[in-house]
């Protein structure tokens, strides 16, 4: 846990889950889990399994789950398969969403000719 008042420059990376309340200015890069608390500030790019935020984050996230709560806010752009935004969040950049092994691109059939 990175406590509220505390201030980290520099990337951070850990195995487990995480939260943080304090300010990151850096990369982020957690295997399992993060929790961004809602005096929480990340200034930089975020890779982890699962983020729920609180806080605020200034800069793009590639996670599988991402839940922004009604005090969360968002600005680079979102990679990720699931998405929850709780009426308040915000999320300003663009999102990608795609389950895993696939892609948003979808090819339109070719349109058929029809004997009358």
């Amino acid at each position: 846990m990175i406590s509220a008042g505390c201030v980290f420059d520099g990337n951070l990376k850990a195995p487990a889950y995480v939260r943080i309340e304090g300010q990151i200015n850096g990369d982020v890069i957690i295997d399992e889990g993060l929790i961004l608390g809602e005096k929480g500030i990340i200034t930089g790019n975020i890779i982890t399994k699962e983020i729920i935020v609180y806080g605020t984050v200034h800069g793009n996230i590639s996670a599988h789950s991402l839940e922004i709560r009604s005090t969360g806010r968002i600005t680079g752009d979102v990679k990720t398969e699931i998405l929850q935004v709780e009426q308040g969040g915000s999320h300003n950049g663009k999102l990608s969403m795609s389950a895993q092994g696939t892609t948003t691109t979808h090819k339109q059939p070719k349109p058929e000719l029809v004997n009358a």
